[in-house]
């Protein structure tokens, strides 16, 4: 099964600094689940190309053809790479309208890796207080490493080059993405107990107390579970079932002339 990487860039030149981040930071990630045998497909959203659309949705709270399909291919991603310059000791004004306008349970529990680029080291505090906390706030599953280039960072070398820390994250980020792959699994449950079928085997690997993955069906499709490097724990939540499970817990909380109303409006 392909997996789709969704590429959010915030730059503003042609080439940009950011851009060749976020494309670098791409690149590992696919390379990385290629070596494990899992099919990504990079989509990328140069947030200059919607700007006028990014601020036409604030003022109006209508997001026309064009920014309703970016939101659409962020809404149907696995994971998502995001990168920004920065402005002010912070993210760009641009990065930050384009999260304003997106339903926050888009980002709930997707895996997201991050970073940014700035003119100087001394804003590498911008991972870690401005960057990190809005994806929290939004749920996202941020990878723990964040990377952070300026311009001595480019063809540097010695044991912390841009390249090391880049296939650091990007390791982190593909083993929580080939935690959900289609395995060959026998059965068990959605993380929401729905489409169950038969209890899971074991099989070789990370997983469960006796050395099998855990795995559910979901669609008709079978994933496997298993602890990625740099995380506890032994698996991670399905973002979009969980957003899934959400969505059916709202309905079912509404009133019933509520509910009666959204029901004939799809």
């Amino acid at each position: 099964m392909q997996r789709t990487v969704v590429v959010i860039s915030a730059g503003l030149g042609v080439p940009s600094s950011t851009r060749m981040l976020a494309d670098q930071m791409a690149a590992d990630v696919q390379a990385k689940l290629a070596a494990m045998g899992v099919d990504a497909r990079l989509d990328v959203i140069d947030l200059r190309d919607f700007a006028t659309g990014i601020a036409n949705n604030l003022v109006t709270g209508y997001a026309g053809q064009d920014i309703a399909g970016a939101i659409r291919r962020v809404e149907t991603a696995d994971a998502m790479i995001a990168v920004t310059p920065t402005f002010s000791a912070s993210y760009s004004g641009l990065f930050k309208s384009f999260f304003d306008i997106l339903d926050p349970k888009f980002l709930d529990g997707m895996p997201v890796f991050f970073g940014a680029t700035g003119g100087s080291p001394r804003h590498s505090l911008v991972l870690d207080m401005a960057i990190r906390p809005l994806l929290s706030y939004l749920r996202a599953n941020t990878m723990p490493t964040a990377i952070y280039a300026s311009p001595e960072d480019w063809g540097g070398a010695g044991e912390n080059t841009l390249e090391r820390r880049i296939a650091q994250g990007a390791a982190e980020l593909a083993a929580v993405i080939a935690s959900h792959i289609p395995s060959g699994l026998n059965g068990s449950t959605t993380p929401d107990g729905s489409n169950a079928d038969a209890p899971a085997a074991a099989v070789a690997g990370p997983g469960n107390a006796d050395g099998g993955a855990r795995g559910y069906v979901r669609g008709g499709q079978q994933f496997r579970e298993g602890p990625a490097v740099g995380f506890a724990g032994g698996g991670f939540p399905d973002h979009k079932a969980k957003r899934a499970q959400h969505e059916a817990a709202k309905m079912t909380s509404l009133p019933f002339e509520e509910l009666l109303a959204q029901t004939q409006r799809r």
